[in-house]
């Protein structure tokens, strides 16, 4: 695949290191207004950097945009001349919708909205994806890039404001979790570097278990509570503190914030 990612940010790069690691391009093109940052991905051999996002979308099929939304506009219009049927516009950009897309470049063109979330840059990314009626037929393309890097899910257009909280800013949910077990541990007598081993190892073993086996995650606790035991004495005095009521107030107070964004509210 000919891969061009328009905007080598932090995304961008993240988005580039997972295709790269897992050999998902033929050849890339990475685009950056200053190269300098940038220049050492050409070690890959098949990279290509430039500031020229024309040369890129030119010798690109898959254009892969993670740029600011303020920047968005102005790269496209500079860049629709240039698109042809082979082309598919795979979007990163939060908020802005497939129809302000389709404004812009036409709806004949192959338009994919694509939320991953940094985790795509070690494989592991939750990557939510919709489409345009003519991405449709593309979207396998899409879902295959990015399981690639971990998980991908399509999803209705109207639900990728709800999975930019889940999935993007979930990252940094379940890192605030994973640093709170560590302070826990270190309470508890663990030296730092052992403390947030045994947090992220614990939460990655979580995850692989339901992910494996398919349960409920109330059934696994129920594997490893007994009555009257240190278990679920520690999740009900957990509970008690409002541990699942704060998780998911903060989900919608996250929710709300984008949904105001979108609006144009701050």
């Amino acid at each position: 695949m000919k891969i061009a990612i328009i905007g080598a940010g932090n995304l961008g790069l993240a988005i580039a290191k997972g295709i790269l690691a897992t050999n998902g391009a033929t050849t890339m093109y990475l685009t950056k207004r200053k190269t300098g940052s940038i220049e050492k991905f050409e070690k890959y051999g098949n990279v290509t950097v430039t500031s020229n996002n024309r040369e890129a979308v030119t010798n690109a099929d898959i254009l892969i945009f993670a740029v600011q939304p303020n920047q968005f506009v102005n790269i496209l219009e500079e860049v629709k001349d240039l698109l042809t049927d082979k082309h598919v516009l795979i979007s990163t950009i939060t908020g802005f919708s497939i129809a302000q897309i389709e404004a812009i470049v036409g709806e004949d063109q192959n338009i994919i909205r694509s939320m991953p979330n940094t985790a795509i840059s070690v494989g592991k990314s939750m990557t939510c994806i919709c489409a345009n009626e003519r991405g449709k037929k593309r979207i396998e393309l899409a879902l295959a890039i990015f399981n690639r890097m971990g998980y991908s899910m399509e999803i209705p257009e109207s639900q990728m404001q709800a999975a930019t909280v889940i999935c993007a800013s979930g990252i940094a949910f379940w890192m605030r979790m994973i640093r709170a077990t560590t302070q826990g541990a270190i309470q508890l007598g663990f030296d730092a570097k052992e403390a947030q081993e045994l947090a992220m190892h614990t939460c990655n073993g979580a995850a692989a278990l339901l992910i494996e086996s398919g349960s409920h995650p109330e059934a696994e606790i129920d594997r490893v509570t007994t009555p009257q035991g240190c278990t679920i004495q520690g999740l009900n005095e957990m509970e008690h503190q409002g541990l699942s009521s704060s998780l998911i107030q903060g989900i919608v107070a996250s929710y709300d914030k984008i949904s105001r964004i979108k609006e144009g509210n701050m």
